[in-house]
């Protein structure tokens, strides 16, 4: 098992979200896992010393520093006994201490002191996340080599809906057995994400509103199952290469070179919103009092369609997506024939808090042999994990892999 015998150090911290930690240790401990456990003043609030030590079976330890504390060292030897640091809930006012890198208290001196790998699972209310300070201090984390898992998107403790929900217990445990698998699956995975420019000339071009959130999502989820993976980014605003080994391009042929040269690959998810047509580019500003403007314009080479009828390199799994307005199953059928993908996911791009731009999306998988499935409304995050899931089945790793 990969979690059998495997030491973690669990800091919990004070948040709403706290009390999911005993189902977190209770899964983690059936798996074999060794916890310690470090309880903030706060987190105190929300789930007693008594409950978690009966779970872990071990001394629960105060984020204070005692005599006993100084002179075990603790926070050195807590750290070195840990294979794991996870902080869950990681509050905003954790990851603020840890980017400037306080050592106030056995917490931050835990963190400060240790040597090995320290994971971040958020949970806060989606403008403390979105605040423009906390976004600084976890991009700060995440370049230092801490690792975040999440927040997902949902409704919130508050009663408000936005990012800031801590991830599922299932997807934390699957992170924490992919972490600890010595020989991950030998497999590789690229996807296409986000928009596509083609110029008319040097200051215009046409592009569309996708932000590449949804293809972000599937590599980081493709990822962290296993594969090696590889995102193909258009112009967008999100830091994936602190997450996925990331090549940003900004042309339909630049992806396409991208992808070619990437290749061979086991599994080719393309969500790419690729514009349909090229300009040849004028080199000089087209002027508002032009006569007789003209526009010659070009089809761009058909990426996925290229892709699926590889003679030589076709990847194992070729998934299209199809983003529609209207008769979404027609016209993702129609796709999956014309293209010759094995995969077409189809999702209504008519509905403004759905699809491009949102953190939501809602999804119809066709397959090959015309068969639909059906996922609803949930967060980007959520529609990833049921991609990989599936993903995951067409190879046969799910008994090991599973992600919910």
């Amino acid at each position: 098992m990969e979690l059998n015998n495997k030491n973690l150090l669990l800091i919990i911290c004070g948040g709403i979200s706290a009390y999911k930690n005993l189902d977190l240790i209770r899964n983690l401990k059936n798996l074999g896992m060794n916890i310690k456990v470090i309880l903030s003043k706060s987190a105190k609030e929300f789930v007693t010393p008594l409950s978690v030590a009966s779970l872990s079976k071990n001394k629960v330890y105060d984020n204070e520093f005692t005599l006993n504390n100084e002179i075990e060292m603790d926070h050195i030897a807590l750290s070195r006994w840990a294979d794991l640091v996870m902080i869950c809930p990681a509050t905003a006012n954790i990851i603020s201490e840890i980017a400037r890198g306080s050592a106030k208290d056995l917490i931050t001196t835990v963190i400060m002191a240790s040597n090995k790998k320290v994971f971040l699972i958020p949970a806060m209310n989606s403008k403390m996340w979105e605040n423009k300070i906390n976004q600084q201090n976890v991009k700060k984390l995440k370049l230092a080599g801490y690792y975040f898992l999440g927040p997902d998107n949902g409704e919130l403790a508050c009663g408000e809906f936005g990012i800031g929900k801590m991830s599922k217990i299932e997807e934390i445990v699957l992170i924490l057995k992919n972490y600890f698998t010595i020989n991950n699956i030998d497999l590789k995975a690229i996807v296409t994400a986000g928009p596509t420019r083609e110029y008319i000339d040097p200051v215009r071009y046409i592009t569309n509103e996708s932000s590449g959130k949804q293809g972000f999502e599937i590599a980081k989820k493709l990822k962290q199952a296993g594969f090696k993976t590889k995102l193909i980014l258009g112009p967008s605003n999100i830091d994936a290469e602190l997450e996925v080994d990331t090549q940003r391009i900004t042309t339909c042929d630049e992806m396409f070179n991208a992808t070619q040269n990437s290749l061979p690959c086991d599994v080719l998810v393309m969500c790419a919103a690729i514009a349909d047509f090229k300009f040849k580019k004028n080199q000089k500003k087209i002027k508002k009092k032009t006569q007789d403007l003209k526009i010659d314009i070009d089809e761009n080479i058909d990426i996925l369609k290229h892709f699926s009828n590889l003679n030589q390199n076709r990847p194992k799994l070729v998934v299209g997506f199809a983003a529609e307005t209207e008769d979404l199953v027609k016209n993702g059928k129609a796709k999956l024939l014309d293209k010759r993908c094995d995969w077409i996911i189809a999702n209504d791009v008519s509905n403004k808090n759905l699809g491009f731009n949102s953190n939501s999306n809602k999804a119809t998988i066709i397959y090959k042999n015309m068969k639909i499935e059906n996922l609803p409304e949930q967060s980007k995050s959520g529609i990833a994990s049921n991609i990989v899931n599936r993903i995951l089945r067409q190879f046969d790793l799910n008994d090991k892999r599973d992600i919910n």
